[in-house]
């Protein structure tokens, strides 16, 4: 009889600890504008909260670009590091008074390599990072050139415009999250002919002492770099083992455009996802020759961010104006159970979980560069939009950074990208 009452209370104390989860939940997020500088903002994520979806408070960097990713989720001691792909520039935010956010440090180019885009929290501490490109003017310059169209088409995740000279590749470096380098590595590979390889992410696996890398070029200019390749690494010193093109499927640009790496059940298997709303299953990366099969292919040509989270994969679908959750349990065939539509002129791209598991922060693309919240169901994988969550007198869900609810100091158009769930 105890075992039986216990195991009827286990459902009810995970149900109200993600409860008090909700009651004290915050977004923060990397955002900015062309008429004003860029800033972290903390906004009301608590459903019971009369300033549910209103922003509390803010810190800007007092600089003007383009925000770009974010970690995945708030570091230890609510530490999160954000960058300005564009500008080369990435900024440490402490945020683990939600309230009183503020920067810790910044840094720019770091063992000689420019623009990261990824971060990865190494259990040692460290963070891992990739590098597009290698240090050199060039790059900076270019890359400025191209911030203020980079703003006019938030719709489309790769923006590419005229084709422009290749940069040079970068690498992958082990650093503290302050910036400083332990130990690094290149990307570049004299054993292919392509030599347009920059990292994009990164999966470091220590258990099998291997790091994967993706490949696509954030530069809009660069029209090409087609970036179906990834990249095996030995993860104790960072020494590049193998490049491997994804195969094409039925559709023949599936591979194009490499994008997030994420490590399954098992421990040794990855899904990898491309730009070109391809997935990919990868195997036997511990082997001399890994395998890569394309498992699903999702409607349209330019997906974004994907989640994974138990044995669901939830994929950004800016075709479907929405996400698809699919149940992976069989990897080799993934199953959808659910889809979402979050409106005809809005364009998902940036996606993130809370620590419950049961509430997704998205970011659109699309006319009002709007956020929403979306409810996951574990159980059945079901997605649904929090129509809660809204501006205040608006007659659709999802908020705005514009109007009543910019931080103070900023105007003009404000777009958010990435965007993580506080810890507490």
């Amino acid at each position: 009889m105890r075992l039986r009452l216990h195991l009827c209370l286990v459902p009810v104390a995970l149900a109200m600890s993600a409860a008090r989860a909700r009651s004290q939940s915050y977004l923060f997020v990397w955002a900015g504008g062309r008429d004003g500088s860029e800033f972290v903002a903390t906004i009301d994520a608590r459903p019971a909260s009369a300033t549910y979806g209103r922003v509390l408070a803010s810190v800007s960097t007092g600089t003007t670009g383009v925000p770009h990713h974010t970690e995945l989720s708030l570091g230890p001691s609510g530490h999160l590091l954000a960058n300005d792909f564009h500008a080369g520039r990435t900024w440490l935010f402490d945020l683990h008074e939600p309230l009183h956010p503020h920067i810790l440090a910044s840094f720019g180019d770091v063992a000689g390599y420019s623009h990261p885009h990824s971060f990865l929290r190494l259990a040692n501490g460290r963070v891992l990072s990739t590098f597009q490109y290698r240090a050199t003017a060039d790059d900076a310059s270019r890359l400025e050139g191209t911030a203020a169209s980079a703003m006019s088409a938030p719709g489309d995740s790769m923006m590419r415009m005229e084709s422009m000279p290749s940069h040079v590749t970068g690498g992958l470096v082990e650093m503290d999250e302050r910036g400083h380098p332990y130990f690094a590595g290149s990307a570049a590979d004299t054993t292919i002919a392509d030599r347009r390889l920059y990292p994009y992410s990164v999966l470091p696996i220590p258990v099998l002492n291997r790091a994967i890398s993706t490949t696509t070029d954030m530069d809009h200019a660069d029209t090409v770099a087609t970036s179906e390749w990834i990249q095996l690494w030995r993860l104790s010193d960072l020494e590049l083992l193998h490049s491997i093109a994804l195969p094409a499927g039925p559709r023949g640009d599936e591979n194009r455009f490499t994008g997030e790496p994420r490590l399954l059940a098992d421990g040794r298997s990855i899904y990898i996802h491309t730009f070109s709303c391809g997935l990919y299953l990868l195997r036997n990366i511990e082997k001399d020759s890994p395998s890569a099969t394309l498992v699903k292919t999702f409607d349209g040509d330019d997906c974004g961010v994907p989640i994974l989270t138990g044995h669901y994969w939830i994929q950004t679908v800016p075709a479907l104006h929405g996400l698809v959750a699919l149940d992976i349990r069989d990897p080799q065939h993934p199953r959808e159970v659910s889809r979402v539509d979050v409106g005809s002129d809005e364009f998902p791209h940036w996606i993130a979980i809370d620590r419950t598991g049961r509430r997704i922060v998205l970011n659109s693309g699309g006319r009002g560069s709007r956020l929403f919240i979306l409810d996951f169901d574990p159980a059945s994988g079901r997605l649904s939009v929090d129509e809660h969550f809204r501006d205040f007198g608006s007659d659709r869900a999802g908020i705005s950074l514009a109007g009543s609810n910019w931080p103070a100091g900023h105007h003009g158009m404000i777009v958010p990208h990435g965007a993580v769930f506080s810890t507490r």
